[in-house]
């Protein structure tokens, strides 16, 4: 069972970047992409490795003790949509809830997983040290993608 709700994410995560991105924001969702990639795969190596989270089912499991899936595709592809549809012109509290949104939808599902399943298991860890990881990480790929696409605008105008 473990097995088919990690190939339903890699579905549905493939599904939500298909209706969410288009071709107007692919440039912007790639770069968000690629660049979350980074420090997933850096938070999920040292928890993995500082013993302090495992994952018993998973993909390429010799090769990447964390989650591959999630490190690799479901948190890049999350930073994709949250930085492509950020609301810029919004209201402060309005950023605030978008920015609080990600990281609590992803938690509750992480400690839903972690409860029901063997594809997550907490061993010092909790769930407000994965928010607060989530919503650092999205701020930080948040921030690069400004700072890069302002330094293309500059660039070529």
């Amino acid at each position: 069972m473990d097995t088919i709700l990690l190939w339903s994410a890699w579905i549905v995560t493939a599904i939500l970047l298909l209706i969410f991105i288009n071709r107007k924001n692919l440039m912007q969702a790639i770069l968000s992409f690629l660049f979350m990639q980074v420090p997933s795969w850096l938070f999920g190596a040292l928890v993995v490795e500082g013993g302090l989270i495992e994952y018993p089912v998973g993909i390429l499991q010799m090769a990447y003790k964390a989650s591959f899936t999630f490190e690799f595709f479901i948190l890049p592809a999350v930073s994709a949509i949250f930085n492509v549809y950020f609301p810029k012109q919004k209201s402060w509290l309005v950023k605030t809830i978008y920015t609080l949104s990600f990281p609590t939808v992803i938690t509750i599902t992480e400690v839903i997983l972690e409860t029901h399943t063997e594809l997550i298991k907490y061993i010092h860890w909790t769930w407000y040290l994965s928010y607060l990881t989530l919503t650092i990480t999205l701020l930080i790929s948040y921030w690069f993608y400004l700072w890069f696409f302002k330094k293309i605008k500059e660039k070529y105008q």
